[in-house]
């Protein structure tokens, strides 16, 4: 919606509601008084044709009457004319009926002293030349429609004419009758009409969940300012699995994995083949932390159901790289690492300050120098021989917080190795090499706590692009029963409510296409030799 429609809907002087009755009452009224027009107008036609036919029928039977023949004939007196045409206006119900000779002179009328006058009205002239013919003219008895029809004899030669006339006020009438039902008709399309607006201004404002025009294009802005602003890719989906919706960060994301074109109008199985809609949509279940594979990326995705009035209309599914949400991990498990290792160090400082302090109680100075020259160098040689070992530093800072707490429990830590590993080409490497070998050497510890020599060894080995990483504990050792269970989830010989590391370790190994061995003996130590392909950034 551009700027110029948003501020027209912010000064529009009336609510919704009003708007919406207003303009179905003017649709209303003019449809109604269009109908109007154009019904009256055909029904006062039809109406006067109608008259105009019923007038020239009963001309044209009382003209074909043996009485009115004879009469003007002179075979039968002229006065029975007189009595049939009283009795044919009695019956039919009309204002007249002049039968006249050929000279205009009436043989018949109303007022039987008007019997022997010419006809008047100076419309008579046409039907005695043969022609039957309807007109309005003003008579004796005021104004009327008339019919002529002309009358013939046996010889088929004509001897007189006949005339019908309804008055125009009877006409009229009919008219008006014709109209006031009309009217009523109007009067009860208009009712009908206003209980219509209201139900439609109703229904709409239910439907629009009772906003108004301007708050319904500020909530329009907001949602499309969030939507673009938004880090994570956000997609919504119909009840058939259709997509409605996608925000810019989604379009890129989806331009970035192969996918050209627009999505929107797509089903989503095109874009995300394992979406559960079944279980989304039938279950109306959210689907948290769902892994899809798109042309080789990875993303992480949560799917929630949208109810609108406990109605499941579609679902929303916002997503991310998994990539970058694996460096978050990686930035967090670091300085996570980093405090722990600042923590033990503390401990292990303040420990020897203790120890220093004694001895310059008891003024022995040469063995305070000794001493701090001793702990200087063994934080210096740590430091150096960690980082010439570890090029990557959250790698790094995850050693040298291990070796901190190894001596904190007590425990002999030894690196061995040649070389060095080197930065990966793929930074999410090192968030599974510190799952790994966190839980690894966590384990080792653990083992060796209660046995009479604590020592946990990490051997490390890389060349031509493989990463041999080595843990070994003098530990009391895993039976070998248990060897091939202990990568199961839950499965643990440390007691219940455990069995997690492990499993954390074979996920890992497996997301980086690598491999685990084990080797042990009861009472002889425990050794994981891990293979992973490693590719160094050059």
């Amino acid at each position: 919606m551009g700027q110029n429609e948003f501020t027209r809907i912010k000064t529009y002087r009336f609510t919704l509601k009003t708007t919406i009755i207003m303009l179905v009452l003017m649709v209303v009224v003019l449809a109604l008084l269009v109908s109007d027009l154009l019904i009256t107008n055909w029904l006062s036609d039809g109406i006067e044709k109608s008259q105009a036919e019923k007038a020239s029928n009963i001309a044209r039977i009382t003209a074909r009457s043996p009485i009115v023949i004879n009469g003007l004939t002179h075979h039968v007196d002229e006065n029975e004319i007189q009595t049939f045409t009283s009795e044919i206006k009695r019956v039919t119900g009309v204002n007249f009926v002049v039968v006249m000779d050929m000279k205009g002179i009436r043989k018949s009328h109303p007022n039987e002293k008007e019997i022997g006058k010419h006809f008047v009205g100076g419309d008579e002239g046409p039907v005695l030349n043969g022609k039957e013919h309807v007109s309005i003219a003003r008579g004796t008895l005021g104004m009327s429609l008339r019919a002529f029809t002309p009358v013939y004899d046996k010889q088929h030669k004509q001897v007189g004419a006949v005339a019908v006339g309804i008055s125009l006020e009877q006409v009229n009438k009919a008219i008006g009758k014709g109209r006031m039902n009309i009217y009523v008709g109007v009067g009860v399309g208009l009712i009908v009409g206003i209980l219509g607006a209201l139900y439609l201004a109703r229904k709409v404002k239910q439907i629009l969940f009772g906003l108004e025009p301007k708050e319904i294009a500020k909530l329009l802005e907001e949602r499309s300012a969030i939507l673009q602003s938004t880090k994570e890719g956000i997609l919504a989906v119909d009840q058939t699995g259709m997509i409605t919706l996608v925000n810019t960060e989604g379009i890129r994301f989806f331009h970035q994995a192969g996918f050209n074109g627009s999505p929107i109008g797509k089903e989503i199985k095109e874009y995300m083949p394992n979406f559960q809609l079944d279980t989304v949509f039938g279950q109306g279940e959210s689907l948290l932390d769902q892994e899809h594979e798109l042309n080789g990326i990875t993303i992480i995705a949560n799917t929630v159901p949208v109810k609108v009035n406990e109605t499941l209309v579609g679902a929303v599914t916002t997503f991310r790289e998994k990539t970058e949400i694996k460096i978050l991990a990686e930035q967090l498990t670091g300085v996570k690492l980093y405090a722990e290792a600042l923590r033990t160090q503390a401990h292990e400082f303040r420990n020897k300050l203790h120890a220093i302090s004694g001895l310059i109680q008891m003024k022995d100075y040469e063995m305070v120098s000794s001493y701090i020259a001793k702990v200087a160098d063994q934080q210096r040689n740590d430091l150096e021989f960690v980082v010439s070992r570890f090029k990557d530093p959250v790698l790094a800072g995850f050693i040298l917080g291990k070796l901190s707490y190894a001596r904190e429990k007590g425990c002999e830590f030894v690196i061995e190795g040649d070389g060095s590993i080197p930065k990966p080409e793929r930074q999410e490497i090192i968030h599974e090499m510190i799952t790994i070998l966190g839980n690894l050497i966590d384990n080792a510890l653990d083992s060796v706590k209660d046995r009479p020599v604590k020592k946990v060894t990490l051997r490390f080995d890389f060349y031509k692009d493989i990463l041999v990483l080595e843990v070994h504990d003098t530990g009391g050792g895993i039976a070998k029963e248990m060897e091939k269970q202990i990568f199961i989830k839950g499965i643990s010989t440390k007691g219940p409510n455990r069995g997690q590391g492990l499993y954390l370790v074979q996920q890992s190994i497996e997301r980086v296409k690598g491999d685990i061995e084990v080797y042990s003996k009861e009472g002889s130590g425990t050794t994981f030799i891990v293979t992973i392909p490693y590719k160094n950034d050059k």
